[in-house]
């Protein structure tokens, strides 16, 4: 699918950021937009590492946020990779107001009402619910990056409970699980009420070897 086949039906703003680095989208690009991506309906994005999941996360996050629906979250497991996410957003999209909460988990960052798309980590947002952030009921879009998470077991319970409190606040929200890895895909899409898209195309191929004294031998499946 091209780009431009889309034209018209996401805002201009970010169709005109788009179009400068993208001309045809991936498999797993056009499966979201077929499944609704664009229509607010919920997605489990299963992929390969590579394979343009953020990209999915950013027509929906930046689809609410141009046509004035709400703010956009981002949730990612690390500190760092928050970082990363918060620079790479802030560039690209230089026109809306990108915020990070990252930091003290006993701190409201009353800054964050200001933004349009905020970056943080699960335990932060919980951290930020609990002290009944008044912005969290402007949300419109929730983004769960590494969203295989769930089946940690230091990790996973807290950000259950956080997508369970978070759909009780923002009922109508669209939520976008982003994961390369989950073994029951079918099983969390029930459950995040949202439509599963799975393929398997990366840009690199993957290849299985052995090295051993300086080379590698690879093998076939």
């Amino acid at each position: 699918m091209e780009l431009s086949e889309i034209e018209k039906d996401i805002h201009p703003n970010l169709y005109s950021k788009l179009i400068k680095d993208i001309k045809t989208l991936r498999p797993s690009q056009e499966k979201s937009i077929n499944s609704g991506l664009i229509d607010n309906n919920n997605l489990l994005v299963c992929t390969p590492t590579a394979s343009g999941k953020t990209l999915v996360a950013e027509i929906a996050m930046l689809s609410h946020i141009y046509n004035n629906k709400g703010k956009a979250i981002y949730i990612v497991p690390l500190k760092a990779l928050a970082s990363e996410k918060y620079e790479e957003f802030k560039i690209k999209y230089h026109d809306i107001k990108v915020g990070i909460s990252i930091g003290d988990i006993d701190s409201s960052d009353r800054y964050l009402e200001k933004c349009d798309l905020i970056v943080t980590v699960a335990e932060k947002l919980d951290s930020l619910i609990r002290h009944k952030a008044i912005w969290l009921t402007n949300i419109s879009c929730i983004v769960i990056d590494e969203i295989h998470l769930l089946n940690d077991t230091s990790r996973g319970p807290t950000l259950e409970i956080l997508i369970t409190i978070l759909r009780k606040i923002v009922k109508n929200a669209q939520i976008i699980g982003l994961s390369a890895t989950i073994g029951n895909p079918d099983v969390l899409a029930g459950w995040l009420k949202a439509k599963l898209v799975i393929d398997d195309w990366r840009p690199v191929k993957l290849r299985k070897g052995i090295f051993h004294d300086g080379e590698i031998e690879f093998y076939d499946d």
